[in-house]
């Protein structure tokens, strides 16, 4: 039999300067697909550093 097992992500705060047009694009998106525009950051920035080419870096 398997065990609920309570799953915790940590977060930390942070704020970061963004163009305003970015900030509203980020809104429309977040809006159209019904999640929070911290999720789609969270989620933009980890598809952007998990597909970075090395000799981006």
């Amino acid at each position: 039999m398997m065990q609920f097992q309570i799953k915790k992500t940590e977060y930390v705060n942070r704020t970061y300067r963004i163009p305003k047009e970015l900030a509203e694009r980020l809104s429309q998106v977040a809006q159209e697909e019904d999640i929070s525009v911290n999720e789609l950051v969270v989620q933009s920035c980890e598809f952007a550093l998990d597909n970075l080419n090395k000799e981006d870096r």
